[in-house]
């Protein structure tokens, strides 16, 4: 006689009761800890294909950084490690997977004498309660961590862009200046040699302002490959080829009449906003969780099994459920090491927290002092210095045609000058740097202003 058909219903009785202890085990499962994705994700960079400041007649340093941001990959490399921690929340929380096994007799199998045997087991491993919220807090903390290091790339990207487009500012005034003291030479050349043809200078005097215009030519092709230079190292940030084209800077810079806030303000403010500060403090928090974890080791993990059995002879006998533990009795010298350096680790890193609080007011402090100097000195240079060397100029040339100096006079105030026009486009450049700095220094992302603001 055919033993299928009683077969056919052990098989379907083992696949229900299979299904009962997947249903068991699911209900079991703890909730996710996994973090939510921020409210305001970074937007997608622009496309390579885009021409930047197509249309702008100069270059302006918020859109240059606003571009940087968008399309520099080092920085796009920095969010998609922030995703990647934050993709391993879920992980850290989750359940192992529940095993299923089934076995048969091989020697009952197509047997006249005996029925088919087969056995159905299904297994979920059950952590201790609160070890994969631990497990999610350790992973969550790294996240947290992770989008503040992205946070403080973005503001170290703009810091450098800020900086490159004072540099190149300063590099273009150069060469504007050069090619008008180009012609101020020339200019003085003619003269001397007016003068010398009615007998009032000498015949070193126009080949003096020949040895001052080779000068400045062989300056102005310094200053060209300093502005190629600069242009690449901005292409470069804005993941684009080194000799592509970009609008020319403005032909001055603001100079911010409002002077910074108190130091310590700016410091509280910095320990506020700071993203390494907050990393940091991510990781503490991780920290905390992870000794809190190793604490936990010592308590039991469980298992939840089932299985169903069609070889016991009494039906009830054949569906089996059950509880297993492991005791954490032969390891406890691993559990205390594994205590012990949590610990450490917390205590190192909230040391680190205290010595980064340290260098950040100090750095506050000191890009303060910074700034206010370099007020000063661009207030000096443009107020003081500029005109004075402007109205020697005009002397030395009113003095030189009436032959109460000598052309050197006028050579050397030419230089002044020119060192001036110069010294006040890199000191108004350096007012913008500082104020960058200061911006970095306090935690907010330099020259680009926030909404409801001005730069």
């Amino acid at each position: 006689m055919s033993h299928s058909h009683p077969m056919r219903a052990r098989r379907r009785r083992a696949l229900g009761a299979a299904t009962l202890l997947w249903s068991a085990t699911a209900a079991a499962q703890e909730p996710s800890t996994a973090a939510a994705p921020p409210a305001h994700a970074p937007a997608e960079p622009s496309s390579e294909s885009d021409v930047p400041f197509s249309g702008s007649a100069t270059l302006q340093r918020e859109a240059l950084v606003r571009e940087v941001l968008a399309r520099n990959p080092g920085l796009q490399a920095a969010r998609e490690a922030w995703q990647a921690a934050l993709a391993r929340v879920p992980q850290a929380s989750a359940l192992e997977d529940p095993m299923l096994s089934y076995g048969v007799a091989p020697f009952s199998i197509g047997s006249r004498q005996v029925p088919y045997g087969q056995e159905v087991k299904l297994g979920q491993a059950l952590p201790f309660p609160g070890k994969l919220a631990l497990k999610g807090e350790v992973a969550a903390a790294e996240a947290a961590a992770a989008r503040n290091d992205w946070v403080d790339a973005r503001q170290r990207l703009a810091l450098m862009a800020s900086l490159l487009f004072d540099d190149s500012f300063v590099a273009h005034r150069a060469l504007a200046i050069n090619a008008e003291h180009l012609e101020l030479l020339r200019a003085l050349k003619k003269s001397a040699e007016a003068q010398y043809v009615v007998g009032r200078a000498s015949q070193a005097d126009p080949l003096q302002a020949e040895v001052q215009l080779g000068e400045l030519m062989r300056e102005r092709l310094t200053l060209e490959t300093q502005r190629n230079t600069l242009r690449a190292q901005l292409n470069a940030l804005l993941h684009r080829a080194p000799q592509l084209p970009l609008p020319p800077p403005p032909e001055s810079l603001a100079f911010p009449e409002a002077d910074p806030m108190e130091s310590t303000s700016l410091q509280e403010e910095a320990l506020r906003q700071r993203p390494e500060l907050e990393a940091l403090r991510a990781r503490v928090g991780g920290r905390e969780a992870a000794v809190r974890l190793a604490q936990r080791e010592y308590l039991p993990d469980f298992e939840l099994m089932g299985s169903y059995n069609s070889m016991w002879m009494d039906p009830q006998h054949r569906l089996m459920v059950g509880v297993g533990l492991n005791i954490p009795f032969f390891q406890l010298g691993k559990r205390k090491a594994a205590v012990q350096e949590a610990e450490a680790d917390l205590r190192g890193m909230r040391r680190d927290e205290a010595r980064l609080v340290d260098a950040i007011r100090a750095e506050v402090d000191q890009a303060r002092e910074r700034l206010m100097e370099a007020r000063g000195v661009a207030t000096l240079e443009r107020e003081r210095i500029l005109p004075a060397a402007r109205d020697q100029v005009a002397a030395a040339r009113a003095g030189f045609t009436t032959g109460r100096n000598s052309f050197l006079a006028v050579i050397e105030a030419e230089r002044s000058l020119r060192n001036a026009r110069l010294r006040v486009a890199e000191a108004l450049a350096d007012v913008q740097r500082r104020q960058a700095e200061l911006d970095r220094a306090v935690g907010l992302l330099p020259a680009v202003a926030a909404e409801g603001e001005t730069r």
